[in-house]
């Protein structure tokens, strides 16, 4: 007999291993609803996907976690169309091919620069000494944050991320690194603003954007700034989750990380099941606008609705044995870096820093074993990954 249905993501005992949960969901429970936290969950691929796709049904406008519910978020992230089109616009000529593709020699430089140094040693923690600091400075360098403030974004992220066992609701220590990561990247746009310069900040500063009004204007200080917070989280959050995530991956298969040792062609479709078997951003929240009735159970308006990414990702009746990793797998489309209007912008990029980041890595310590001691898990909103990976090479 299976287990009853739960579901929680803020108890720490279901985050460390969240997919024997998922499976009951699937199975038993595929709209369920936790009363005690005040949230519905959709589990199966086809549901989650589907969701993505209606925009109109499943609103973005309250926040993408289970704790927000302001309707008037700053963040591109928290807006349906219309507004979020021409907000999005603007921000998309962040991430243009030209603009992706001119970075792959600075990040196979600073891959470089991050593991030559432990070449010859014993080891090293991959998340303190890499997975953070590369997409850290890649975005960094993208966008053009300073580099004397660049680690302080990276700590006001993680508070603003970090959740207490049992935690319901965002705790005020978030939201105070929320403020000071909005005040530090908006002053950098009001710094821009005063000494234009040539990047990506002084870029969007001069760049108009017609509103679904059909008015054009510049957007004023406190917007780039919320656009250049959400570049920041995410821009360099995920990655440094999705690296560790795929190490152990490979720590667990020996016999694919030594046939990707041996033929690197072999890894933009392991990226693909990196972001499958164990996705950073394991779920997205939404907001019902009307009645939705699925699997014969009936969901009501003004509800908050969770689309979990890792059950989906999982779903047999989508992938076949999805609970083994498998860099042959052929995957026609996933929901782990979100999709439709929601698809991450960053999504390229993302893909692109992996795939170096274990070109490199593999290239220097093709065998490793992860450490018996000092692993330990990082508690997020809705991020998953571990805090310290220590690895013997």
């Amino acid at each position: 007999m299976s287990s009853p249905p739960y579901w929680n993501p803020f108890d720490h005992a279901v985050v460390d291993n969240p997919y024997p949960a998922y499976q009951v969901l699937r199975d038993d429970a595929p709209v369920y609803q936790n009363e005690e936290v005040g949230f519905w969950a959709i589990s199966r691929f086809d549901d989650v996907l589907q969701a993505h796709t209606d925009t109109e049904t499943f609103s973005s406008a309250r926040g993408t976690t289970i704790e927000s519910s302001d309707p008037d978020q700053p963040f591109l992230i928290a807006k349906d169309p219309p507004l979020h089109t021409w907000h999005r616009k603007i921000v998309s000529r962040v991430f243009t091919p030209r603009r992706i593709g001119g970075l792959e020699p600075f990040i196979r430089a600073k891959a470089a620069e991050l593991l030559d140094p432990h070449v010859g040693s014993a080891g090293f923690d991959v998340i303190e000494e890499f997975s953070i600091l590369l997409p850290l400075a890649v975005i960094s360098e993208l966008i053009g944050l300073p580099e004397e403030i660049r680690g302080d974004v990276h700590h006001l992220c993680d508070a603003f991320a970090a959740r207490a066992d049992g935690v319901t609701i965002e705790p005020e220590e978030a939201g105070r690194a929320m403020g000071e990561l909005m005040a530090l990247l908006t002053g950098v746009v009001a710094e821009r603003r005063a000494h234009p310069g040539d990047d990506v900040v002084s870029l969007l500063i001069e760049t108009p954007v017609v509103d679904d009004d059909g008015n054009e204007r510049f957007l004023e200080d406190a917007e780039l700034g919320a656009r250049f917070v959400e570049l920041a989280f995410a821009g360099h959050e995920t990655v440094a989750k999705m690296i560790p995530n795929g190490v152990v991956a490979l720590a667990w298969y020996p016999e694919q990380r030594a046939e990707l040792a041996a033929d690197a062609s072999l890894l933009p479709n392991t990226v693909e099941e990196m972001l499958r078997w164990d996705p950073p951003s394991q779920y997205q929240g939404r907001w019902t606008t009307r009645e939705v009735e699925l699997h014969g159970v009936t969901i009501p308006a003004e509800q908050r609705v969770v689309l979990i990414t890792g059950a989906a990702t999982h779903d047999e009746r989508r992938f076949d044995e999805p609970e083994l990793f498998d860099i042959h797998r052929h995957i026609e489309r996933h929901v782990s870096l979100g999709f439709g209007n929601h698809l991450c912008l960053g999504a390229a990029l993302a893909r692109l820093e992996t795939r170096i980041a274990f070109e490199e890595l593999l290239a220097r310590f093709p065998e490793y074993d992860i450490a018996t001691t000092g692993v330990t898990r990082a508690y997020s909103s809705n991020v998953r990954g571990l805090g310290n990976l220590p690895i013997v090479v």
